[in-house]
């Protein structure tokens, strides 16, 4: 199997005033006509889920306290998965072109998190109007405008 190289264009940053992607200078013209964008897309790596062992693992065993005792890891969130990237979806408080600056709402990435890509959340492409959940997770939020206030450690195992 060929391997490809993976290059980041910048990192999440945490501070006391909030979330933001702090983009490398070379990546900067890339944020022009996001102004007029609420929200976006970041695919980002689970640095701090690196190695054989996280890669190796295809199942995880009862990550949700209502879910099946086991679930392979693209039916779950894990970072644990053969290529730890993640997506999350962010709305955008601020921008600063110059700086390459992109505030978050929030992101669950820690701090220092490289970024990988960025994509302009669109309801034409992102949205589904009716989505399928198992039974052990349709009580879970329906967006994540009200995810926020839901009480995620009773979802959680371990």
């Amino acid at each position: 199997m060929e391997t490809k190289e993976l290059y980041p264009i910048g990192r999440v940053v945490t501070h006391a005033d909030g979330m933001e992607v702090l983009l490398d200078e070379m990546y900067r013209p890339a944020m022009e006509g996001l102004e007029g964008f609420s929200h976006i897309q970041v695919l980002w790596w689970f640095d701090q889920c690196e190695g054989p062992d996280a890669r190796a693992t295809l199942l995880e065993r009862a990550p949700y306290r209502a879910g099946p005792d086991r679930l392979g890891v693209f039916a779950t969130r894990s970072p644990r998965r053969p290529n730890p990237v993640a997506l999350s979806c962010a709305a955008i408080t601020c921008l600063d072109l110059k700086a390459g600056r992109i505030g978050l709402d929030y992101i669950d990435a820690q701090d220092g998190s490289p970024v990988l890509d960025l994509k302009p959340y669109t309801p034409s492409i992102d949205r589904v109007e009716c989505p399928r959940v198992p039974a052990w997770c349709a009580d879970w939020p329906v967006s994540r405008d009200v995810s926020g206030d839901f009480d995620w450690e009773r979802v959680f195992s371990g």
